[in-house]
């Protein structure tokens, strides 16, 4: 029976289309899943979309349609390009699935009944981007410090995770454990920037937005996405607190779980002691890779930096676009990509390096034997010992750095074998031992050393390239290799062959003319973006034969309306018609000045719940600064204030 290897990818978040450093973490997890099914594992490999939370709450209002429809198209894109990418994925799983759902309400009640979960209520930093709570102390220059972000400050009633109760025993774990969290400087980082300063409680329930799993014995909450989104790597494969799937006791622990840099603390933090609060073993292992930066920034879309994968595909190819990702991004440091690096990657490992070794090595084969492999004879020149031991020293190196998901290195020390095998040309001359009868056998045995060493490469490309290597034996007539223990040995198993067709692997990029193409692309882009830009302005004017007082939905979309609690109330000096009032949102504590002290004395406002537009300009009344108008119906040319049902929270917002 095959040993089992579960291998997991942070689940994409379906706000937004993925850039290609999203997609680099797929394709990494997708390497190392391909190597472990090469050893001869059972893998089972999970990644999909997490598909809750206010940040795509918000993106649907403004799309102007329903959450669930909306992540249903970004999950569907999400999907089609790791398809794109040749992810050899087990399951998609998406946070939205009833099965997740089901469970993760489960998990929350569990929490609650055991004592690891506390009502209590939150005010501070928020950033709706990462959607996450911090501490004053530990935003850096007063923006998110995982994003940069801007944050803002919320207060809402929430459920809280007890912390504390467990961390003592999580660093233990990672002091007695120390492959639990690699590279090292991510463990480091955790224990010494969170652990053992003390972790606070975590937020893991939302009251201000609707768009997530709802708290089944609490209505007014759902789960915060955190919490939710972490247990998919238990909830893909069966787990249930009333009794798990035999899938579930078979997989987990996880072997491998692949994240990026920037979350690494919900990952080797969070999640494990959500684990230990379930009674389940921690995963083995979890790998925080860096970022995929575009020369020297990370990619934005406001920036304008940003790159899609079906766009890389369309200018590289397949293989040229996972070749690229692999070996830019480095075990420890963050990769770069710029157009100009891609071409000359391109052309120095992919055109001149494997695609010319093939294509010469094959052409050579049928312009002096027919295309019908030669036979070794057995007897090693110079040039032939230094190349088989560069060859397979080169292999079994990578195949070590691959067992410790070095990918890129590994990717490189590949290439090493691949260059000794065109300087092994160089040196032997094969085109001049043709010109020499006597020279057959010698001629022979270049060529057969050539094609085994293609062969013996291309094992170790499989992971990395999985469509080229298929080409290539499909070229030289080898047996697709699904085992490898990390001996490389030249056994010359295709010699007698007949070389298959010999396509092109990969043509030069003329560098010039793709650099132009780019340049066009941007500027179309920009064009097409400011005319897109003026029609939207031109379309929310008003119009011909139009009434004035009618919008458009994306007009009215724009105004915020959101539920508040006075606070306070008194009359504006001076002023017979104005009141100003202290109002609570949600989030912060706003002055209002309503004309309205004709109608209601301050004592019959005082904790009442109104509706207030908040994105109104602020303006001056009597002195008094006003962040916002009341709504109130006009009975009888008198103001009639539109009060709301207690039970709703404050910060609530008013479709």
């Amino acid at each position: 029976m095959k040993e089992k290897f579960y291998i997991t990818t942070a689940i994409a978040y379906a706000s937004k289309e993925p850039h290609i450093g999203n997609i680099y973490e797929a394709i990494l997890s997708d390497a190392i899943a391909r190597f472990k099914r090469m050893q001869g594992y059972d893998v089972y490999f999970l990644t999909g979309t997490d598909e809750h939370g206010e940040k795509i709450q918000m993106e649907a209002e403004k799309k102007g349609v329903s959450p669930q429809a909306y992540v249903d198209d970004v999950a569907g894109l999400i999907r089609q390009i790791w398809d794109n990418f040749h992810i050899s994925y087990s399951k998609f799983i998406r946070t939205t699935d009833e099965e997740h759902v089901k469970t993760v309400q489960k998990i929350f009640k569990k929490f609650y009944e055991q004592g690891d979960i506390y009502k209590g209520s939150y005010e501070g930093p928020y950033c709706t981007a990462c959607e996450s709570f911090w501490t004053d102390s530990q935003l850096v220059d007063g923006c998110c410090p995982d994003c940069g972000g801007k944050v803002s400050n919320k207060r809402e009633e929430a459920y809280y995770f007890n912390m504390s109760k467990y961390a003592d025993r999580l660093l233990e774990h990672i002091e007695t454990h120390p492959e639990f969290i690699t590279p090292e400087s991510r463990k480091n980082e955790m224990i010494n920037n969170f652990l053992k300063p003390g972790l606070q409680d975590l937020c893991v329930s939302r009251t201000s937005f609707d768009w997530g799993i709802p708290v089944e014995f609490d209505s007014k909450h759902v789960v915060y996405v955190w919490l939710d989104a972490l247990n998919n790597y238990i909830t893909a494969i069966g787990y249930d607190p009333d009794g798990s799937s035999e899938q579930y006791k078979k997989l987990w622990p996880a072997d491998l779980q692949v994240i990026g840099k920037d979350i690494v603390r919900f990952h080797t933090i969070y999640w494990p002691i959500f684990l230990m609060a379930l009674g389940e073993p921690l995963p083995k292992k979890v790998l925080g890779h860096p970022w995929l930066l575009f020369g020297k920034d990370k990619m934005s879309k406001s920036k304008g930096n940003v790159i899609y994968g079906n766009e890389l595909i369309s200018k590289i190819g397949l293989d040229g676009a996972r070749h690229y990702l692999l070996a830019e991004m480095g075990f420890y440091n963050d990769g770069s990509i710029t157009y100009e690096e891609l071409v000359k990657r391109f052309n120095n490992d992919l055109a001149n390096t494997l695609g010319n070794l093939v294509s010469r090595t094959c052409a050579m084969v049928k312009q002096y034997f027919g295309g019908k492999i030669p036979g070794y004879s057995g007897t090693d020149s110079a040039p032939a010992a230094a190349l088989k031991q560069t060859v397979c020293a080169s292999l079994t190196k990578a195949y070590n750095l691959m067992n410790e998901y070095n990918v890129a290195e590994a990717l490189e020390t590949v290439f090493d074998g691949l260059r000794a095998c065109n300087k092994y040309i160089d040196e032997t001359t094969p085109w001049a031992l043709a010109k020499e009868p006597d020279k057959k056998v010698e001629l022979g045995d270049v060529m057969a050393n050539l094609i085994e060493s293609i062969r013996l490469c291309n094992i170790m490309l499989t992971p990395f390239m999985p469509d080229a290597a298929e080409k290539i034996n499909a070229i030289i007539c080898a047996d697709a290799t699904e085992y490898c223990d990390g001996t490389f040995g030249y056994t010359y198993a295709n010699t007698g062959r007949t070389l298959g067709d010999s396509p092109i692997l990969f043509a030069r990029i003329d560098e010039k003319k793709f650099l132009a193409e780019v340049e066009k692309e941007r500027a179309e882009k920009e064009k097409a973006a400011k005319a897109k830009a003026k029609a939207e302005a031109k379309a929310a004017s008003p119009k011909e034969n139009v009434p004035v007082g009618i919008i458009g939905f994306d007009e009215f979309m724009k105004v915020e309306l959101t539920v508040g609690k006075i606070l306070s109330c008194e009359p504006v000096p001076k002023s017979e018609k104005l009141l100003k009032l202290c109002v609570n949102i949600g989030t912060e504590d706003r002055q209002i000045v309503s004309g309205i002290a004709k109608w209601y004395q301050p004592a019959d406002l005082i904790g009442k719940k109104v509706v207030l537009c908040t994105n109104l300009k602020p303006a001056k009344l009597c002195g008094a600064e006003s962040n916002g108008m009341i709504l109130a119906a006009d009975k009888n040319d008198a103001a009639s204030v539109l009060f709301v049902d207690d039970s709703v929270p404050e910060g609530s917002r008013v479709h």
